[in-house]
């Protein structure tokens, strides 16, 4: 027989390496039933097939093995395991606070425009209304541009704010066409809460529920807690939500927000009350 390399020697200590380490992890993962059962089918098959004692020799070997280092090694690997998903959410919540500081960083150009040309024709008709909402676009800018330099989470308060100053530019635009109503106890202002989160379920209610009704209608902010969890409601009456309709980027979006920052303890959920219109509510942890 052709005597080894020294490289096809290293090669194979190698590969007898990883094959002992990966036997040896699966002997401290494997619960006991299962390795008793192994053991005791081994047992037979040592006796039917009078195989070597080295076999039997194994099998104790191994079962001692099991008793002496398994638990070691399996905290070892747990620990292994815990560490990896930890670097791996860190990389996800990193990365998603990437991308909400990209959205941040540029407000929506479209409402932008449209409201600085609102502002422009109040000028010339009504100077009093103009003033006015160029007082809620300095709020809504004041409220809005320090959430491009903040971290992943801000207060609800803070978030009230900006949907009220949105929600009277909308209504300065809708006229007669758009209530609103926020029913939020002061007590829940400094909860912290995801940004601009709040504020895509008000667009949404606006842009999907009462901008294509002819009559328009009212959107309600309101917040409360419930078994440990701090809900927010956004409710329209407008033209409703099709349940079997593709999610949208924006409802994604905020799932996977919530996913990512509070570990699956979050979620959105979605409602068509029997009076017509839509409840959003974002239930998060207290």
């Amino acid at each position: 027989m052709k005597p080894l390399t020294p490289q096809e020697t290293s090669t194979l200590s190698a590969k007898l390496n990883a094959v002992w380490w990966h036997f040896f992890d699966w002997v401290a993962i494997v619960s006991w039933p299962k390795m008793l059962l192994f053991s005791l089918l081994a047992f037979f098959t040592f006796a039917i097939l009078s195989l070597p004692s080295i076999f039997f020799l194994a099998i104790v070997a191994t079962l001692i093995m099991k008793v002496l280092a398994g638990g070691k090694r399996r905290a070892e690997l747990v620990a292994s395991a815990a560490l990896e998903q930890a670097k791996i959410e860190t990389l996800e919540r990193q990365l998603l606070e990437a991308k909400i500081a990209a959205l941040q960083a540029q407000i929506e150009p479209h409402f932008l425009f449209n409201t600085l040309a609102l502002i422009g024709q109040l000028i010339e008709v009504n100077p009093p209304e103009a003033a006015r909402v160029h007082r809620h676009l300095i709020n809504y800018l004041r409220s809005a541009i320090p959430q491009m330099r903040s971290g992943s989470v801000t207060t609800l308060g803070a978030q009230i704010e900006l949907s009220r100053a949105y929600l009277e530019i909308m209504r300065a635009r809708m006229g007669d066409r758009l209530n609103f109503m926020i029913e939020v106890p002061p007590i829940f202002n400094e909860h912290p809460f995801p940004p601009m989160m709040l504020q895509s379920l008000v667009e949404n209610a606006i842009q999907h529920g009462l901008e294509p009704k002819v009559e328009g209608g009212t959107v309600g902010i309101r917040a409360h807690s419930t078994e440990g969890y701090l809900c927010v409601d956004v409710k329209d009456d407008g033209m409703g939500f099709n349940m079997h309709a593709p999610a949208g980027t924006g409802l994604t979006n905020i799932r996977e927000r919530l996913a990512i920052l509070y570990s699956g303890q979050a979620e959105l959920l979605i409602e068509i009350p029997a009076d017509g219109g839509t409840i959003m509510s974002l239930r998060i942890p207290c």
